[in-house]
């Protein structure tokens, strides 16, 4: 069985910044690729940023310049820095570990989510 469980959610003013983390325990051989996606209020889930084990990222058009992701391999944990937050970066956040190889063979994996909400 493996769990994601994020942290550091919350209520920023814009222009503000947040740090969210993910990490993935269980008995995990290796994670292809970790990552965030965010759903606001009636719309789709939507990638924000992922990041390979081997440390290729990829952004969101409209985040590049402002969110970072970064990854700790060995403690199977992703971050996510967010700076200059706007109002429109307000949703639920969810990390996601994709190609997750275990002694049950591989899968992808969801955390609960995280609530990021950004005050105009």
């Amino acid at each position: 069985q493996v769990q994601l469980v994020e942290s550091g959610g919350g209520l920023v003013q814009a222009g503000g910044s947040l740090r969210l983390s993910c990490a993935a325990s269980g008995s995990i051989f290796s994670i292809n690729a970790m990552g965030w996606y965010r759903q606001a209020p009636g719309k789709q889930r939507e990638l924000v940023a992922a990041i390979t084990s081997g440390g290729s990222t990829n952004y969101a058009d409209s985040v590049k310049g402002r969110f970072t992701i970064s990854r700790d391999n060995a403690k199977n944990t992703v971050y996510l820095q967010m700076n200059s937050l706007k109002p429109e970066d307000t949703a639920v956040y969810y990390c996601a570990a994709l190609g997750v190889v275990t002694t049950r063979g591989v899968d992808d994996y969801w955390g609960q989510g995280t609530q990021v909400t950004v005050s105009s």
